[in-house]
């Protein structure tokens, strides 16, 4: 992969990190690279080690954490406010790579993490980086390089 090539990921990655509330689909995404789909959805998993769905779910799932931390908006306000357009999937797909519904995130106490900088909270909350495949207040998996 040249560096034009991953110069023209990284925009669309900028997308993606800009505009997760937005749909997005591989199409509009491929557009920013200026790449068709296909070759598009394997240079950036290439490039990124995930598929670009996963990376936008990720960013969407973050900003959810950071948002129920907060406590100050209910689950349904921020399953719409980061781009998911039904609470079922929203729920399911936060259970799954979180291992607890929103509503029981939302309730436990995150006082642990006040003194955390962002940057560093969103590195240890980040989906995959926990060896277990879930995310939370932990540190990342051995081998890994935040």
């Amino acid at each position: 992969m040249d560096c034009e090539d991953l110069a023209h990921l990284r925009r669309a990655r900028d997308l993606l990190d800009r505009e997760y509330a937005r749909p997005l689909d591989v199409p509009a995404m491929a557009r920013a690279a200026l790449m068709s789909p296909s070759h598009f959805a394997r240079q950036f998993r290439a490039a990124f080690g995930e598929t670009p769905y996963a990376y936008l779910q990720s960013r969407r799932l973050e900003r959810a954490m950071a948002l129920l931390r907060r406590g100050d908006l209910s689950v349904t306000d921020i399953c719409l406010a980061v781009g998911f357009t039904s609470l079922g999937s929203f729920s399911s797909t936060f259970t799954r790579l979180v291992g607890e519904p929103p509503s029981a995130y939302r309730e436990r106490d995150h006082n642990a993490m006040a003194p955390v900088p962002a940057c560093v909270a969103r590195t240890w909350t980040r989906p995959g980086w926990l060896a277990s495949s879930r995310i939370g207040e932990a540190r990342p998996a051995a081998g890994r390089i935040a």
